[in-house]
């Protein structure tokens, strides 16, 4: 708010672009035009703006969160897919490097995040979706990891090669029976659960989950604070 009173908030306007047209920008440069939304609030306008969208209906969008959403769309997901958040700006090149990854699962982190929380008053460090890796195989992902712990930053993008997709399906089918209404990895139900929270319950169970890195080239707009830091941000660096 104020901007997403009367409009979605990827329509949020940075330096006189669409947040969304960030994204479709970059995934155009690596010919993915094959385009998903999965939206609840106010998603008539942007059926309106981009009907040339595969549109997913979350209905329940003000009861559930961020992992039960994306699998409205599980219909489209078993060729495998790139998932993003639709708050975010993100370079061309970082959806080139990603598509390049061999692995089934691979996320986008960023290795700079501590350096964006500098003036993010707004947004506490602590609400990092941080990461632990190795090499380039992730080892843990939560926001309860410590700030000091965490060299990296999930930003949000992850990619699924069908052998991929199929696993995440069936960790979120089994997850959902198990834990029903139960808490699931720190949220007060698995209908409340994120995205990585289903992340690391598949590496508890085993799964082998990658990453590529980008340090720079991202970032998140949760507040009106990161709407003015990432307006002038961008406009000092040119990376867009």
């Amino acid at each position: 708010m104020p901007y997403s009173k009367n409009k979605p908030k990827c329509f949020t306007e940075v330096n006189g672009k669409r947040i969304i047209d960030y994204a479709l920008d970059a995934f155009k440069e690596s010919n993915l035009n094959d385009i998903h939304f999965i939206g609840g609030y106010l998603i008539d306008a942007v059926k309106k703006e981009y009907p040339q969208f595969t549109f997913h209906h979350n209905s329940e969008w003000e009861t559930n969160n961020i992992l039960a959403s994306l699998f409205f769309a599980e219909s489209a997901m078993k060729k495998g897919f790139i998932s993003t958040y639709s708050d975010i700006l993100f370079t061309p090149e970082i959806i080139k490097k990603l598509v390049k990854s061999p692995y089934d699962i691979t996320i986008v982190v960023d290795t700079k995040w501590k350096a964006r929380y500098n003036d993010r008053l707004q947004h506490p460090m602590d609400d990092a979706e941080k990461v632990i890796s190795k090499d380039n195989r992730i080892i843990r992902i939560s926001r309860k990891i410590s700030n000091e712990e965490s060299d990296e930053e999930f930003i949000g993008i992850v990619q699924f090669s069908p052998k991929g997709a199929q696993k995440f399906i069936e960790c979120y089918h089994k997850s959902k029976q198990k834990y029903k209404d139960k808490p699931f990895h720190g949220n007060s139900t698995f209908r409340k659960a994120y995205l990585i929270d289903l992340f690391q319950e598949m590496l508890e169970r085993g799964e082998e989950i990658y990453h590529v890195t980008t340090d720079g080239g991202y970032y998140e707009i949760d507040t009106v604070e990161d709407l003015g830091l990432v307006s002038k941000s961008i406009l000092k660096s040119q990376e867009f």
